[in-house]
């Protein structure tokens, strides 16, 4: 059979088309820069539009005493000092810019009477910082993005798989990939490459992420390219995903439910929080509340399925209407269950990413020359806990700053050599995946390394464990040399999932190994093993094939942001 191949051409490739991947499309195209952004999932779709909560910045127009300093101080300190302080004070300076561009592309915050934005408190925020437009603020923000991508005419590809990024001695030149209805590949030629294609939490077996989204792309892609990874095992979960039905369990439950109210009970209606944060209970922070629920489970206080219940039932019906309609709308068309009469069960799931590619503070480059990643791809602002809202607003000002790094890149290149050897390579791969017709099923394997991962490195790990995830890992691996791929008549979605199992596989082994390598709790990484914090691992760990784990220095904290570090009253608010 033909194999039908369409070579483009532009001066810079943005892969993923969430939040990151259009902003950094539209600084490129503002400052009038050939862009071409490329995604597997149509962009109203991408997983940006699930964000719910808010986006920060020290705006102060609740709070005047609010500052920059105080938002990076306060994120270091929730980072359990793994954030990079570059990072953080590149993050929350450039935050209010972030917001007026959103402003300026037409944007609508919500907004007190006198028009100002209004912003709320999220957990561990020393002032009211966080700005939202009801309880979908990233999806309001994917719109916002989509339109001004639209006005300036940029070139977006749907449901194109990138399989490989293609580079020469160390340089990007490009990608390789194929359309993901009828099978045509593409062979896209660019002067640079940024990487916006999300995190691994799809790998576990209940998650946020929905199905093929998330399942470590970004990180296979970058690692093969040359790059590396950091704090790969430093996973948020969150403390409440739906357990039913089984093809949307980890679909979250707004961290709003226990904001307005909601109560946690284990199977025995005991209110448990009061043995884990008796001050705080359900407002405690979210790797505290996960690890409750997580022990309540384990200890055989959990449900027949396996969760706990989560009840705003008690709550009046006109609040639960106003404040969650979201939640309330997801339970009825999932379940069918009506939230105001019924407690929901859900258990702790895999959330967010907070480790990712290693880049540079300042213009998040790769070790590959041309190479970028930003957003949930990358590494360096969340440390070992995420603050809520600081997702989005670091999506934003990383896309802007690199999408002005890679411009200024691909203006001074003299010239791009590009690799024939390269570019066979990648066409051989997909070749190759297509001829294969071995008796082993992708999305069993896929199957497998989650129950490995929810098994062996979830909200609480040690050294027994991982070493036996590890182990399971290396027998799947050497089944997936047996593995069957069969596109049909509906399109090519086998061929993607089998590359999607690639990366899980090679995300999983980043995560177990450094998971085994941080012997120490801290934050979000549980190792019952070791419960203390050690001090000597307050370093970031670095992780690829060839040389395996690296331990690397975080700069000090400035002066000016580390006076500010003090703990902060949760009087009332809900801790993410």
């Amino acid at each position: 059979m033909a194999v039908t191949e369409q070579r483009l051409s532009t001066r810079v490739l943005v892969i993923g088309t969430g939040g990151a991947g259009l902003r950094a499309a539209i600084e490129l195209a503002e400052a009038g820069l050939d862009v071409l952004a490329v995604g597997k999932r149509p962009k109203e779709d991408a997983h940006t539009s699930l964000a719910a909560g808010g986006i920060n910045a020290a705006l102060a127009t609740m709070d005047p005493g609010d500052s920059w300093q105080q938002h990076a101080a306060d994120t270091l300190k929730e980072s359990y000092l793994l954030g990079d302080p570059r990072t953080a004070e590149i993050v929350t300076r450039g935050a209010a810019l972030g917001i007026d561009d959103l402003e300026r592309y037409g944007m609508a915050f919500a907004r007190e009477e006198d028009g100002r934005i209004s912003q709320r408190f999220f957990g561990a925020h020393t002032f009211r910082r966080t700005a939202f437009a009801g309880d979908y603020t990233g999806l309001e923000i994917q719109r916002t993005l989509i339109r001004r991508t639209d006005q300036l005419d940029i070139p977006v590809l749907d449901g194109v798989y990138i399989t490989r990024i293609l580079t020469h001695e160390g340089v990007v030149f490009g990608a390789y990939g194929f359309d993901l209805t009828d099978g045509t590949r593409y062979l896209i030629h660019a002067d640079a490459v940024i990487l916006a294609a999300g995190g691994h939490t799809r790998i576990w077996r209940r998650t946020s992420s929905r199905r093929d989204e998330n399942t470590g792309d970004s990180f296979r892609l970058a690692v093969e390219a040359g790059a590396r990874l950091r704090d790969p095992e430093l996973v948020q979960f969150h403390p409440s995903g739906i357990i039913q039905p089984e093809n949307a369990a980890g679909t979250l439950v707004s961290e709003a439910a226990r904001g307005e109210g909601g109560i946690l009970r284990n199977a025995l209606g005991e209110r448990y929080m009061s043995r884990y944060d008796r001050e705080r209970m359900e407002l405690s922070t979210r790797d505290r509340v996960a690890l409750a629920s997580y022990t309540e489970i384990k200890e055989g206080r959990g449900t027949e399925k396996g969760g706990v219940w989560l009840d705003v039932s008690h709550l009046p019906r006109q609040t639960i209407m106003q404040r969650l309609p979201r939640v309330y709308q997801t339970l009825l068309d999932l379940q069918m269950l009506d939230i105001t009469r019924d407690p929901i069960e859900v258990a702790p799931t895999a959330h967010y990413s907070m480790g990712g590619v290693w880049v540079r503070p300042e213009d998040h480059s790769t070790d590959v020359r041309g190479l970028y990643a930003i957003g949930e791809a990358s590494s360096g602002l969340h440390g070992a806990n995420r603050l809520g809202g600081n997702s989005l607003i670091e999506l934003l000002v990383y896309g802007r700053i690199t999408g002005q790094a890679a411009a200024a890149y691909a203006e001074a290149l003299p010239a791009h050599p590009r690799s024939a050897k390269a570019v066979t390579e990648a066409r051989a791969e997909v070749d190759g995946l297509l001829a294969a017709d071995g008796p082993e099923n992708v999305r069993a394997l896929q199957r497998a390394i989650r129950d490995t991962m929810t098994e062996h490195a979830g909200v609480v790990r040690n050294e027994e464990g991982l070493r036996t995830g590890l182990s399971e890992l290396a027998a799947i691996e050497k089944r997936m040399e047996d593995v069957g791929v069969h596109p049909d008549i509906a399109g090519f979605q086998d061929l993607a999932h089998a590359f999607d199992l690639r990366s899980a596989a090679l995300s999983a082994r980043a995560t177990l190994e450094a998971a085994l390598e941080r012997r120490e709790t801290r934050g979000c990484h549980n190792r019952s093993d070791h419960p203390g914090m050690d001090p000597a691992l307050q370093v970031n760990l670095v992780w690829s094939p060839t040389t395996g784990i690296t331990r690397e220095s975080i700069p000090a904290v400035p002066g000016d942001i580390a006076s500010l570090m003090e703990e902060v009253s949760t009087d009332g608010k809900l801790a993410e």
